[in-house]
Formats: structure tokens, C-alpha cells, sequence
């Protein structure tokens, strides 16, 4: 009877321990939905790119992917970003859908352009660069090499 108080009070002291080590590493993880204003960016291919994604520039996450839609009309698929609200993008930025390594996660890149223009809420970018399959890029250097021994 003596040890089941101490028991008791020692599982909750370890409980609490790991609720605070879980909240320390969301944080530090940087998880979070970055809340801020929205442009969108049509893409014929996102190729596995997800709600939640990253949206970064020079590596840094600077927003994140909040919606994604396929539209019935011309089966372009309109992605929506949230972009924190201390960046400021050039109206000619570009984006493109790219992944960290050869199995990474996917994530939005976007190239700021040189613009004294900015873009506003509810905006949307023009130049887009699909994603890249791996199939993709074998394809084209067959092509290429193929394509160079024809021409001899």
C-alpha cells in the first residue's frame, strides 16, 4: 500500500515528461500550418504533393500547401499557399514542385523574380513548372542521347 501512492505519482511525472517532450518537438520540427496570405499556382502535375507541404525559398519554409483542387474544365490542378506575412513575392516569382532528395517529401520551390510588384491575397502565380517524375527525367535523357545518335 505504501508504494502504489509513489507509483502513481511517478507515472504521472513521466506522462507529463513526455507531453512536454512531444510539444518541444512539434515546435522544433516546425509542423506548423504557416497562417498568412493566400496566392494560388495552376500545375498540370503535383506529382504526391500534399496538404501541409512546405512552401520554401533557398530552403527556407516560408508557407505551406492549404489546398489543392482539380479543375472539371481543364483538368489543371489549382494548389493554394499560404504565405507568411512578412514575405513579399514579385508578381514574375515562378514556382515549381520539387522534392528533397531522390525519395524526399515534396515540396513547393518558388524563385522570387525581380518585380517592384508585389503579390496580393488571393492572387495567382503564371509560371509554374510541373513535377518531374523520375520516369520523366530517364525519358528525356533517352531521348536526348537517342535523339544526338540519329542525327550522325
Amino acid at each position: 500500500m505504501n508504494k502504489k501512492p509513489v507509483e502513481t505519482i511517478m507515472g504521472i511525472v513521466v506522462l507529463l515528461v513526455a507531453v512536454l517532450f512531444l510539444v518541444f518537438a512539434y515546435r522544433v520540427s516546425d509542423l506548423q500550418v504557416v497562417k498568412g496570405y493566400e496566392i494560388n499556382a495552376k500545375f498540370l502535375k503535383v506529382g504526391g504533393l500534399n496538404v501541409g507541404s512546405d512552401v520554401r525559398i533557398n530552403g527556407i519554409k516560408i508557407g505551406t500547401v492549404t489546398a489543392q483542387k482539380l479543375s472539371p474544365d481543364d483538368y489543371m490542378v489549382n494548389v493554394v499557399l499560404s504565405i507568411s506575412p512578412n514575405i513579399k513575392l514579385p508578381v514574375d516569382s515562378s514556382v515549381s514542385i520539387t522534392n528533397d532528395g531522390l525519395m524526399g517529401n515534396k515540396f513547393v520551390k518558388i524563385e522570387p523574380g525581380k518585380s517592384r510588384s508585389f503579390l496580393k491575397d488571393g492572387d495567382s502565380i503564371n509560371d509554374t513548372k510541373d513535377f518531374k517524375t523520375l520516369e520523366d527525367m530517364v525519358g528525356e535523357i533517352i531521348f536526348m542521347v537517342t535523339g544526338d545518335d540519329n542525327e550522325k
